[in-house]
């Protein structure tokens, strides 16, 4: 894969737009995906991934050889979505009404059984929606990516002290609401103290 990337690069890099096409046909995934996690809209994340490739196609001869393809393409991706969320403070992970149903079949999930399946990932994308747009990004270039804090560093364009600054108050945070959602039961739209065990 590396070397088609390579050959993909220097073909693009020449006007080739068929090599640059395979070069978003191999990334627009990881692309699109962290632009979702990122603007928690899948509109949104299409035109982000979108204005990404063409960035990325405009600032290719930018482009060093010697840092993963992958990593740039998503620090791209990363920039124009915290910038995107300044501009626009977009709701992140905006939680969607289930419609009522005027029947029950045992065979199709219920609205309360898939929230139930997805409680535990709608609260961490919740809490992930309150962090600051840079701090969010790092928490999921590290968790979701697996990308290192030097990586993080290079990608955010941070210095390294500044990304495992960030990261520690961001997992300080989420840490601090879950503590607090522990004790907070949700049920019918109302919230009430849970009692002590």
């Amino acid at each position: 894969m590396i070397n088609l990337e390579q050959e993909w690069i220097e073909k693009a890099l020449h006007g080739d737009e068929e090599a640059f096409t395979m070069l978003v046909n191999a990334y627009q995934t990881p692309v699109y995906n962290l632009c979702y996690r990122m603007l928690g809209e899948s509109t949104a994340a299409e035109d982000a991934a979108q204005e990404t490739f063409w960035r990325a196609y405009q600032n290719l001869k930018r482009y060093d050889s010697q840092r993963s393809f992958v990593t740039w393409l998503l620090s791209i991706a990363a920039h124009y979505c915290i910038d995107q969320q300044r501009k626009r403070r977009i709701p992140i992970f905006e939680l969607d009404e289930y419609p009522d149903f005027d029947f029950v079949d045992p065979s199709i999930p219920t609205p309360e059984m898939i929230t139930i399946q997805n409680d535990e990932d709608q609260v961490l994308h919740s809490m992930i929606n309150r962090l600051s747009p840079p701090d969010r990004a790092a928490v999921i270039l590290k968790y979701w990516y697996g990308c290192s804090e030097e990586e993080i560093s290079q990608m955010l364009s941070l210095t390294l002290s500044a990304v495992k600054s960030r990261l520690h108050r961001a997992r300080r945070q989420l840490a601090e609401s879950i503590a607090a959602e522990r004790n907070i039961a949700v049920e019918g739209g109302r919230k009430y103290e849970s009692p002590a065990l």
